[in-house]
């Protein structure tokens, strides 16, 4: 993949790292990452970490990309983490109120989010085949003949 001077891109069988370069994250560049993020989809990765620590600005169009990116992941039973520790952005993320957001101060906070939360989706997937096996009969029933 070429290098791109907005952002780098690390990616492993896990998870997908996007580490924005900017300062902002506004409408100029938004696309951009929008494009990256629906790539990464086409790719199956339901988990992606966006490190938006080096941002200092972020208008609607950057809140509207999280949103996109945090529904994409959670519909697929992952996580769209968004790192940063600037008290600001923070804020204006918060303030947007995304269904299902997840900002975490560092990436390791978010890879540990990430490896939690497909541990509870094995623990539910287990649980749901658990129920199919008991095959639906009630304790009477069996003994009605």
């Amino acid at each position: 993949m070429p290098s791109n001077p907005l952002y780098s891109l690390e990616q492993n069988e896990s998870y997908a790292i996007i580490t924005w370069n900017e300062a902002n994250l506004t409408q100029t560049n938004t696309e951009e990452l929008e494009l990256v993020i629906r790539n990464l989809f086409k790719k199956e990765f339901a988990n992606m970490i966006l490190n938006i620590d080096s941002v200092t600005e972020i208008d609607g169009f950057g809140v509207s990309c999280i949103r996109k990116g945090t529904k994409i992941c959670t519909n697929e039973m992952g996580i769209f983490a968004v790192v940063t520790k600037n008290e600001e952005i923070q804020d204006r993320l918060d303030l947007a109120k995304i269904e299902d957001f997840t900002l975490l101060n560092t990436v390791k906070e978010a890879v540990d989010a990430i490896y939690l939360n497909d541990l509870e989706n094995d623990f539910q997937d287990s649980d749901d085949e658990e129920q199919e096996f008991d095959g639906g009969f009630s304790e009477n029933e069996s003994d009605d003949y």
